[in-house]
């Protein structure tokens, strides 16, 4: 089932022709332009293509990563400065008062350890590289500086200039996160509350896990005013569009579960092309900056190309000349938080293996536009931030998360994989990746693999799924080396596919080498390895097409359980999706009532079946979970849990109908899901600042089929209304080896700038799912150039 079926043939048959499509045409043939800037060692050219994407070719790794830092500040530079300055806690010294909360928990995640042992740490070549990101970056901003009609338009709105970057603070910020610590406070609420048991509702433990309360938690004591700081209400940023969404609970948790993305790799046993084929859809936010951009780096000992995060030096998605790689989120529990008892007659100590230690302290400054510097004294217990803390009840919270170890940042880790050369020196660059991962490989010696890696707490004592005494009983110890981790190289069944699903393999110790117990629903998964158990060959054709597919198995789930009686709105309602085949397109009628049936349904279920109890802390239920119980219905659904759930099910078709015909019309012949679930990108700061809106027009008028829940990704929230707001931005399918055939697709274009061509040229692009070719060799990219820029030191 696939999103515009007629664009997707197209593509495939563009991949047998040499030609570009017309939507590949060069904008300007032949330009060139020569630019002399300060911090490079060497001349460097780079060659822009006609798809925009620039190739650099440096005579080090210092001047390749030069050039991707000096690219990135010239497409994004403020989508990178506004990021970076949240994070180094000095948006109060642009924007005034009312962002010192912020600046100060930001600067509570700064790293406080020896900055120079860090970077002494690195793997060969890594600094190297990152000191010519960081030079790059700079580069440009010397350059506005002295052409300030160059500036981006947002400099001269907001009346701020551009910081400049230094590598120490790429190990110094490490980043806000609450990770699962709302988690661990909820389960302590409800245990003393005594309905912990239907947790599982929204939150099921997957793998099958029995709760453990640590020893010396009183869970009747914990509240949200333990998370402190953590609490988007206690430091809240007026430039933040979703800010009145963080504070939902359910719709905190829905977010941070939409962070998903689908990658599988296909051995040459069952591809098409008898080479390797690595296929990756990251699913981020959609709405805002891009989060990804394009580059191509050469240099002595390295070629590599595909997408990056802005302000992140390196590729994270894409090929070297050796292998492709890609990535899915895994699930880590990396995060805990720790109750400390302070001492009565001085709260600055506290009690830890049997002695007072006193709270390691740090003064910082806050510099406040139009308003006296402010002075903030930042506390940690044994490295791990003070988050919370109640002098009164002799407490205090401390919040423990591998972002805040030694060597515990990812702002290195990308440009180790992209220095790598084959399986086994990945894995060596995977030692200092942090961020929970699925990594696929996939080289043109025909090996594929699949490596989980992450920062993974040791707990001895405990699980993680509550807050636990800071006493120092319950600390942990250490990290799980990346070889324990779950992995696979060359597996017989010639294919593997993560989506974020619980895919800890069935023998593995996860009791004794605890990973996570949260996991996104499986439906993204089923449906993919559905698709890849079909085919004996797979393409990349076959690729590219399950990336836009849109078959729905929750929609046939739900279809199955429609019981044969309905009232007279039901009887309507199930005729329309008794005929459907569950593809979420964007011009389906019955899709549309599916997406207002379904939340109704939810809905209905959670009042149904969660105790009163409990709903103070079950705002939504899990939709795997009611699903499953709806096909087996038990005493939870009543004494009669048949009849329940049919009439459940008759009052979300009901009221499904009823609100399709309000949102849609009266007519269901008229009814279009793509109607409503449109993708519209504005520039993030356009609801808070006018003339940023006037600088910086919406790209809009495109419509959508998808949902959260089918491969082509295309999620929305309910409750800020049915515009997609997360999804697979960049789209890559990689033929191994072949590599002029690999394909890729990013929205809305590489650059942030109203003024580029680059600005919004592949959002048409992008909607009709027409891949774009991903070139790379040499005489391809020189057989497709339409502009050089020549760099010679300043």
């Amino acid at each position: 089932m696939l999103q515009r079926r007629a664009f997707l043939l197209a593509t495939a048959a563009a991949l047998t022709m040499p030609a570009v499509s017309a939507l590949a045409q060069p904008l300007v043939k032949g330009r060139s332009t020569r630019v002399r800037l300060t911090g490079a060692r060497a001349p460097i050219d780079i060659v822009e293509d006609e798809l925009g994407v620039p190739h650099v070719r440096a005579n080090s790794l210092h001047d390749a990563y030069f050039g991707q830092g000096y690219l990135v500040a010239r497409d994004r530079l403020f989508q990178i400065d506004i990021d970076h300055r949240r994070d180094m806690g000095r948006m109060a010294e642009a924007f005034g008062e009312a962002f010192v909360a912020a600046d100060k928990a930001a600067r509570l995640f700064h790293y406080r350890g020896d900055i120079d042992a860090e970077l002494a740490d690195l793997p060969p070549g890594v600094l190297e590289c990152a000191e010519g990101y960081v030079a790059g970056v700079n580069a440009r901003i010397a350059e506005l500086e002295a052409d300030p009609a160059q500036m981006p338009l947002e400099y001269g709105i907001l009346g701020i200039s551009p910081m400049r970057w230094d590598v120490r603070d790429l190990v110094r910020a490490r980043g806000i996160g609450m990770g699962d610590a709302d988690d661990e406070v909820r389960r302590a609420q409800m245990q003393a509350q005594g309905v912990l048991d239907a947790d599982q509702l929204m939150a099921p433990l997957r793998p099958a896990w029995s709760y453990t309360v640590p020893k010396g938690l009183d869970c009747a004591a914990v509240s949200e005013v333990d998370l402190g700081i953590l609490l988007p209400s206690a430091r809240p940023v007026p430039f933040d569009a979703i800010q009145e969404a963080a504070l939902d609970p359910a719709e905190r948790r829905t977010d941070r579960f939409a962070q998903g993305s689908n990658a599988w790799t296909i051995a040459p046993s069952r591809s098409a092309t008898g080479r390797p084929i690595l296929a990756n859809d990251p699913h981020l936010g959609i709405g805002g900056f891009s989060p990804r951009h394009m580059v191509h780096l050469t240099a002595p000992g390295l070629d590599v190309i595909g997408a990056g995060a802005p302000g992140l030096p390196g590729i994270m998605q894409g090929h070297t000349d050796r292998f492709a790689f890609g990535r899915t989120n895994f699930h880590i529990d990396q995060t805990d938080l720790f109750i400390l008892r302070t001492a009565k007659e001085d709260p600055e100590l506290y009690w830890h293996k049997g002695q007072w230690k006193r709270f390691e302290s740090f003064e910082d400054e806050i510099k406040v536009k139009d308003a006296p510097t402010q002075r903030v004294v930042q506390r940690y217990a044994q490295g791990k931030p003070i988050v919370a803390q109640d002098p009164e009840r002799q407490r205090a919270s401390a919040f423990a998360t591998v972002s805040m170890l030694p060597g515990g940042n990812m702002r290195f880790a990308i440009i180790a994989i992209n220095l790598a050369k084959d399986w086994t020196s990945l894995r060596r660059a995977f030692r200092i990746h942090t961020s929970p991962t699925n990594f696929h490989y996939a080289d043109i010696d025909g090996n594929t693999g699949w490596q989980t890696i992450g920062y993974t707490p040791i707990r001895p004592k405990h699980d993680g799924l509550f807050p636990a005494p800071g006493d120092g009983e319950y600390d942990w110890a250490g990290i799980l080396p990346v070889e324990q981790m779950p992995h696979v190289h060359n597996p017989k069944e010639g294919w593997f596919a993560s989506a974020n699903q619980m895919n800890i393999p069935a023998d593995y110790p996860y009791d004794k080498k605890i990973i996570s117990f949260n996991w996104s629903d499986p439906f993204r998964y089923d449906r993919i390895s559905e698709v890849l158990n079909a085919q004996p060959r797979h393409s990349i054709a076959d690729s590219i097409a399950l990336q836009h597919d849109v078959q729905s198995l929750p929609a046939r789930s739900l279809i199955a359980l429609i019981p044969a009686k309905l009232s007279l709105d039901a009887a309507k309602a199930a005729g329309l999706l008794r005929r459907w085949d569950c593809g979420i397109e964007a011009d389906s009628a019955a899709a549309l009532l599916y997406e207002m049936v379904m939340p109704q349904l939810l809905s209905n279920f959670r009042d149904a079946v969660v105790p009163e109890a409990a709903k103070a802390f079950i705002p939504s239920v899990n939709l795997y979970e009611m699903l499953s119980i709806l096909a087996k219905p038990d005493k939870r659904l009543g004494t009669d849990p048949v009849a329940a759930r049919d009439a459940l099910i008759d009052g979300a078709l009901a009221e499904g109908w009823k609100k399709a015909q309000a949102q849609a019309g009266g007519d269901p012949a008229a009814w279009r899901w793509g109607d409503l679930h449109r993708v519209r990108i504005t520039h993030p700061l356009a609801s808070s600042v006018p003339a940023i809106a006037a600088a910086f027009p919406p790209i809009d008028g495109g419509r959508s089929g998808g949902d959260s829940y089918t491969p082509m990704a295309r999620g929305f929230n309910a409750k800020r209304g049915y515009q997609v707001s997360h999804g697979a931005s960049y789209l890559l399918v990689a033929d191994v080896g072949a590599w002029d055939n690999s394909r890729f697709l990013l929205l809305p274009g590489q650059s942030a700038d109203p003024r580029s061509p680059r600005y919004r040229d592949f959002y048409p692009r992008w909607l009709a799912g027409e891949m774009q070719p991903l070139w790379f060799s040499r005489e391809a990219v020189e057989r497709h150039a339409v502009a050089r820029t020549l760099v010679t030191p300043g």
